[in-house]
């Protein structure tokens, strides 16, 4: 295979045929990546990096509807979403842009002790090096924001390795901030196989490892790392929902629901599984169901459409399994489980499936959310963590008390009161426990993790 055929998912339409670069190709972008990084002379001054960054925010706007079709072609997130995601990438520029200025060491006190007299001693945030970054589907131009904008920002070459099915989004942002005055070899987009992207993963000369995909993938490729390289690993979870009898029910379906289904349920904090009180699953589970019948499931380009395909008939395929195994297994199937417009499938609810099933174990990556009873809220809390994934969860309740317990015992790395699991701003801590990953997204706390500090101690008879 010499090229890849980016396909929407949707349809199967052939969107873009791009070349994959050979082992030559991508050793020269890495080779470049650290000649840069390693002369100082070629360093952009902050406001030299300010300024690219804000004529590409100048140039993302002004094509806010072509980069929402691009991403909505090539991902099969509705448009409408696909907007909010654009929008968000530009706000996401914006963020790295106020946060250059934020970058600061400190000083560090001496004189404490005898031996550290006349001194004075300061840190000093410096590039931590070559950045390269391998990115999920799912979010294709946020999640390219996400890895190249914190990089340069800091003043780190990065190289971007985007997911197969959807390159076209990174791409274009790329070229946008080398029309916005980026020089040669800060960003670069590397289309490979998976041959030649381990081999950057295993090259000494990459100083910083981003990676936002499966736990297996990810895993693994961590373990090759070479000695000092430091990493991000942004993995999935089944994030749990404990819903109270106290809950504002109608509320509470609304935001599971659209937490649960957006994207198809293609988000690693999508709602997955909801514990909910005995004392109200009837009422609590008509209404879901009813919310999930009234979506709008089809085209992604449909203004109006509100959940798209699955990535690939592959996954489309792997969903459908699982949901009808759990079905096998003792689960009641309260709607949908099927498969629609070919690459869609229809938003599932299923309730009280096995704690053994897949649906209940592992992370569906679909539009299924599983509901399961409780009578009391420990119990509720030790089965939600009783996986290894660790991510987002939340608590619905107007009982505060019940909510702070709930949100102390809870094993996640950010847990909502009253909203969903899959809630979040680009300025906020982001990232799994456990086997959901290590280190933490979000533009600002990318970027403190992209530096490293120098330390310098100045020895003087007058201090």
């Amino acid at each position: 295979m010499t090229s890849i055929k980016v396909k929407s998912p949707f349809d199967g339409r052939l969107l873009q045929e791009i070349p994959l670069m050979d082992a030559a190709i991508i050793e020269e972008k890495v080779a470049n990546a650290h000649a840069l990084f390693n002369d100082r002379s070629r360093w952009l001054k902050p406001y030299e990096r300010i300024a690219i960054l804000e004529r590409t925010k100048t140039l993302m706007e002004g094509r806010v509807e072509e980069l929402t079709k691009i991403a909505a072609s090539e991902g099969g997130k509705p448009y409408q979403d696909s907007k909010v995601e654009i929008l968000r990438a530009i706000n996401g520029v914006q963020l790295a842009i106020e946060y250059i200025g934020q970058i600061k060491g400190e000083q560090i006190p001496m004189g404490m002790t005898a031996a550290s007299l006349n001194r004075m001693a300061f840190t000093t945030p410096e590039p931590i090096g070559v950045v390269l970054s391998i990115s999920a589907f799912n979010h294709p131009l946020n999640l390219a924001v996400h890895q190249i904008i914190p990089a340069f920002a800091v003043g780190c070459p990065v190289i971007i390795k985007p997911a197969s099915s959807t390159p076209m989004s990174a791409i274009e942002l790329v070229k946008m901030m080398k029309e916005a005055g980026l020089p040669a070899d800060w960003a670069e987009v590397v289309i490979c196989n998976r041959e030649n992207a381990e081999m950057m993963v295993k090259d000494s000369r990459i100083n910083y490892f981003s990676f936002i995909g499966s736990a297996e993938v990810g895993w693994n490729l961590r373990s090759k790392l070479a000695p000092g390289t430091h990493c991000a690993m942004e993995h999935g979870g089944s994030a749990p929902v404990i819903v109270e009898p106290d809950t504002d029910i109608d509320e509470a379906v609304s935001l599971l629901g659209k937490g649960g289904f957006y994207h198809a349920g293609q988000v690693c904090v999508s709602v997955q599984r909801v514990f909910v009180h005995k004392s109200i699953i009837d009422e609590f589970s008509k209404k879901l169901v009813d919310y999930a019948k009234a979506i709008k499931v089809g085209d992604p380009l449909d203004p109006f459409t509100e959940v798209g395909p699955i990535i690939d008939s592959w996954e489309q395929d792997r969903v459908y399994t699982w949901v009808n195994e759990a079905i096998e297994e003792g689960a009641e199937l309260l709607c949908g489980g099927r498969k629609c417009h070919v690459t869609c499938y229809q938003p599932t609810v299923l309730l009280n499936p096995p704690e053994e099933s897949k649906v209940s174990q592992l992370e569906v990556f679909g539009p299924v959310v599983c509901l399961y009873t409780y009578s009391k809220l420990q119990d509720a809390i030790d089965r939600s963590n009783a996986l290894d994934l660790a991510f987002q969860a939340s608590i619905f309740t107007k009982n505060m008390d019940k909510a702070l317990d709930a949100v102390n015992q809870l094993n996640a790395s950010a847990v909502m009161v009253n909203d969903h699991t899959a809630f979040r701003v680009d300025w906020m801590p982001f990232g799994g426990r456990d086997s959901s990953g290590i280190g933490v997204g979000g533009i600002p706390y990318s970027m403190k993790e992209m530096t490293r500090d120098k330390l310098m101690v100045i020895r003087s008879k007058s201090i």
